[in-house]
């Protein structure tokens, strides 16, 4: 996927962030976006009067997002215009729109800033936690998306895309990669992340010098389903069923019900014989 379409994507996820934002605060007006090039180019606003808040970009140290992003923390004012506690680069913004009240959520991905989401009124409105919890958990809910957006480019980057095969001292590195995909891929909710997931576990298990490519075969016809996958991926590794449980958020029985299918589909007696099985098969690496 190209360095534009993950933009795009970004920026989407941001837009949905600034309408989740406007929708569980008391704030008629939100907005935000990420740090490119070290400045926060405001890519999403809600229900603005004006074009005011158009073009904003907002530098570290400057302003009540500036603020906020040195401080990895949320910063308020409920009278922007006279407040001493920020500078005003961008008073022709915010005042523009009229906004009196104004909260900064930094999106800290991994101790690092990577972006703000704004919530203001143009009156003085008073903030209190029944406000800030649920606009902490948006900024929460961002970071979170993108550190896993961060680890599935980290891990596409590191696999060779020359390369049909991997030296067998880097087969279990391959492996244990494989298991995490298939961990952080239980925890994600977006269906194009997901996908783009499933298209690095395929690579991993094709690098394998000893797979075999889907549909050839001895037993190709069998189809695991995503859960008994996962929680084969983390058999092959060793993991008990209280540890695969833990990797994966599922009860230890729900896990045992899992490894129980796939075996029975794999025509395998243990769990041992089910990963050899399913790597000869080409579902596994």
């Amino acid at each position: 996927m190209t360095t534009s379409t993950r933009m795009e994507s970004e920026t989407e996820l941001v837009a949905r962030a600034v309408r989740e934002l406007a929708q569980r605060t008391r704030f008629p007006v939100a907005f935000g976006g990420l740090i490119d090039e070290g400045v926060v180019s405001v890519t999403s606003i809600v229900g603005n009067r004006t074009r005011s808040l158009d073009g904003l970009r907002v530098r570290p140290e400057r302003g009540l997002g500036g603020r906020a992003m040195m401080e990895l923390r949320p910063r308020m004012t409920s009278d922007y215009g006279s407040s001493q506690q920020i500078t005003h680069d961008y008073d022709v913004f915010v005042l523009g729109e009229g906004l009196r009240t104004l909260l900064a959520l930094p999106i800290v991905v991994s101790g690092r800033p990577r972006g703000i989401l704004y919530a203001g009124a143009w009156d003085r409105t008073p903030v209190g936690g029944v406000t800030t919890a649920p606009a902490m958990q948006v900024a929460q809910s961002v970071a979170e998306e993108l550190r896993v957006r961060d680890e599935v480019e980290r891990r596409l980057r590191s696999v060779a895309p020359a390369s049909d095969s991997v030296a067998p001292r880097h087969r279990e590195e391959l492996r244990e990669s494989f298991a995490e995909l298939r961990s952080i891929a239980a925890s994600v909710d977006d269906a194009e992340l997901r996908a783009r997931i499933a298209q690095v576990e395929q690579r991993l298990v094709m690098l394998a010098e000893d797979a075999v490519p889907p549909g050839t075969g001895p037993i190709s016809t069998v189809h695991l389903s995503r859960r008994e996958t996962d929680v084969l991926a983390c058999a092959a590794l060793g993991a008990t069923n209280a540890e695969i449980a833990g990797q994966l958020g599922l009860r230890e029985g729900t896990v045992k019900a899992y490894l129980g299918t796939a075996m029975s589909k794999l025509d395998a007696s243990t769990r041992h014989a089910a990963v050899a099985k399913a790597r000869r098969a080409g579902l596994l690496p």
